[in-house]
Order: structure tokens, then sequence, then C-alpha cells
């Protein structure tokens, strides 16, 4: 027998019991199921300015029970046609801007307001490079308190370095004891949310009202698109030709608003203005293909709009890029 024989044997046998005894061992159970997500941050390039969409988190909205304008069991069907049905997992983004020369937040998210879905915005703004205290300038669309709540932790700014902006309507009416007076018990928590959240800034000197249509920083402005609230407003990033309009809640259900515009929701102050806006939004965004980013589209919430010919739209995710 040669020795090369003997050691293609042994080499064999050793093989076999190994493997015997890998047979022979216990099954491993699965890994735990984490059920978490990421920390959510994505960045594009709008010209020169950057520009992060950060996730607060989502949160359940009954929507079919909210939508205004629609005949009884459509809201069911439209759901149903992207697979959706009530409570509608709804995303709540705010949008970080880098100028270059100055960082800007528009809305804060919910913080504590909306249940422990919500309030994730600083582990965002952190995973994405961020500290909370870098931000200079705090651009809100409206007072909501999905929009300003994460302004404050345990009653106390989280933004320690950062000036908080909105539109002077909204603040004369959200800010207003006597507007809280006397509106209806059920919207009394609007207000309570955004004295509390905005308040701290205010007594600290870090409120300051714009009116209307205002350029704010280079390369951002203000617009006005009053109609869900007294003071709602949008903002326009631009550079280098290119153009990102934030909308703030211009819409809420992508599924079913971008093809009937007319669609409005519970929580918009004056529907009929709010509609108006919103077909003016759509039908800008279309003709001129800029960039839109909206608080309660899909995080990360951007992309374009195209008109559908039968008064509809067709809204068009941004293609994902690893790099911005």
């Amino acid at each position: 027998m040669s020795l090369s024989f003997k050691r293609s044997t042994i080499q064999a046998a050793v093989v076999g019991v190994g493997l015997a005894g890998m047979l022979a061992l216990p099954s491993l159970a699965a890994g735990p199921m984490v059920k978490t997500q990421a920390p959510g941050y994505y960045r594009m390039m709008v010209g020169e300015i950057e520009v992060t969409a950060l996730s607060d988190g989502t949160v359940g909205l009954p929507v079919t029970k909210l939508l205004n304008n629609l005949p009884e069991g459509q809201a069911e069907k439209d759901l149903a046609r992207s697979y959706l049905k009530d409570p509608v997992e709804t995303s709540v983004n705010t949008y970080l801007i880098n100028t270059g020369s100055k960082l800007v937040m528009v809305d804060s998210g919910a913080g504590v307001f909306f249940g422990p879905t919500l309030g994730k915005l600083q582990a965002s703004i952190r995973a994405a490079g961020y500290t909370p205290e870098q931000i200079d300038e705090i651009y809100i669309t409206h007072m909501h308190g999905d929009h300003v709540g994460g302004l404050i932790a345990d009653g106390k700014p989280v933004f320690a370095n950062a000036l908080v902006r909105a539109d002077k309507r909204d603040a004369d009416f959200w800010l207003s004891q006597a507007e809280m007076d006397k509106a209806p018990e059920a919207s009394k928590g609007f207000f309570k949310a955004a004295m509390a959240s905005v308040g701290s800034y205010q007594a600290a000197g870090k409120f300051k009202a714009f009116e209307g249509n205002t350029e704010l920083v280079p390369g951002v402005r203000s617009q006005v698109a009053y109609g869900h609230t007294p003071g709602h407003s949008t903002y326009v990033v631009e550079s280098k030709g290119d153009k990102l309009v934030l909308w703030g809640d211009m819409m809420h259900v992508a599924a079913v608003q971008f093809a009937k515009p007319m669609v409005t929701i519970a929580f918009d102050s004056d529907n009929a203005a709010a509609a108006a806006q919103r077909a003016k939004a759509y039908a800008d965004a279309a003709e001129q293909g800029h960039w839109v980013g909206s608080t309660h589209l899909s995080f990360p919430g951007l992309g374009r709009l195209r008109a559908n010919g039968d008064g509809g739209y067709t809204f068009l995710p941004a293609n994902y890029r690893s790099v911005p």
C-alpha cells in the first residue's frame, strides 16, 4: 500500500468523522428578530446646497375617517389600489439644508406629542453626521404638533443655538391665548402643543416671525401657502438652476390626493383654500419639473410630479443614489 494511498484514506476518515460530528450537533435557533429600523436620513444636492431628509418616524393615521370630498367608500378603494388600508402608516419628515454658510432645518417633527413611534429626529440628525447644537435656524411650515413638537424635550429647547422662524399669521393664531379660548375643545391641543414647543424659544428671544414671501437666508425663501393653517408656508431651496419646494402639509395621503387634488383632510383650517393651494403646487411642480419634498410622503418624501391629463398627478420618487 503506497504512502499516498494511506494519507488519502486517513484524510477521508478524518473528514468523515468531522461531518458525523457536525451532523450530531443540535441545530442552532435563529437569532431573535430585531424589529426596529435604522435612524433615517437621505441626502441629495440641490445645485450647490446639500439637503438631508430626516425621519422622525411614522404613525398610523385613520385617513378614511379624515379625508373630505370623496364618495362613500372611495378612500378605501384608493388605498387598496396601493395595497394600503387604515390606519395608514404615515411618515413624518423634516429637512436639513446646508447652504455652506448656514445649517437650516425645516420643521422639527413631533417630539413626544404623537406617541412612541415618533420622536426619532435627534437620532436621525446624529446618524446624518450633524448634532442639534449645530443647527442655526429652524423654519416652521405651520405650528401643528407634528411639526413643532420636536423643538423641546422635557420642556427645554433641543436646539439651543437655533433661531426659530414662522409666518406671522401662524404665530399670531396658534400662540394666542384668546384664539385658544374660543377654539372648539377638540382643537385646543393644537394650541397647547404650539405654545409649549415655541414658547421656550420665545422666552429666550429665539423666535422671530416673518411676513409672506421672504428670503430667509441666501438660497432659501418662504412662500405663502395659506389654507391648511392660517399661516401655512412652504420653503423654496434654489441653487445653480436647481429647485426644491418643501411643501409641509400641502398633502397627506399620496394614494388618494395625487389622483384627486381636491380631496382635503380634517386638519385643514380652510378646506377650500387648502385645496386651491394644493392644485397650484401640483401644477407648478409638474410644469416646472422641480423637486418637491413633503412631510407626510413616505420617507424620504422627495420626488417630482407628472400630470396625468385627467386632473390628477403621478408622484415619481427620487431615484436612490448611494452618494448625493
